[in-house]
């Protein structure tokens, strides 16, 4: 079975705590194999035989469990991989800065064209749209931008959760032990 990575919107921010040790349990009663988490942030490891939407799945137990609404990305190492071959800011701006956000469909050029002209005089944030992906380095910090979650899912019309380049990383390395 391919090993893939959660990667869930919304985890232990705004008020929704939940204990890795808690989401573990809840992913295992669930019928997933070999499960571990990645720091605190919502980044699950989890081994799937791809029988069924694991997305779906995982977003269904979050709100059975937890009561968080939330979302869940499901990628390969493969796929981490090319998103960060892919995105043009990782090696030229500061690691814990470039973020790909991690889409659930493939917006068109139309929408992503929309989302650098409403964005516009907005921030010195640079964008590049990715394979089910949007590439972003917050020069200034993600904390103080203007390019916020529902800023750009509205204009991509899809939903997304961000990882950045340090904790890509960081889930790709422990991937691979």
């Amino acid at each position: 079975m391919p090993r893939r990575v959660a990667l869930l919107g919304s985890i232990n921010v705004g008020g929704n705590r939940v204990k890795m040790a808690d989401l573990r349990s809840a992913f295992e009663r669930a019928g997933f194999t070999d499960v571990r988490t990645i720091t605190a942030s919502g980044n699950v490891l989890f081994d799937h035989d791809g029988s069924s939407d694991a997305g779906a799945r995982i977003e269904t137990l979050l709100t059975n469990d937890f009561g968080i609404e939330s979302f869940a990305v499901v990628r390969t190492y493969e796929e981490l991989a090319r998103a960060l071959d892919e995105n043009p800011f990782a090696g030229s701006g500061e690691d814990k800065l470039v973020h790909t956000i991690f889409l659930e469909s493939q917006p068109t050029t139309d929408a992503f064209a929309q989302l650098e002209v409403d964005h516009a005089g907005r921030g010195m944030e640079r964008l590049a749209p990715g394979t089910k992906a949007l590439h972003i380095d917050y020069v200034d910090g993600a904390g103080n931008s203007k390019l916020t979650k529902p800023f750009i899912e509205r204009r991509l019309g899809c939903r997304g959760t961000a990882r950045n380049v340090t904790s890509i990383r960081r889930i790709m390395e422990t991937m691979e032990q």
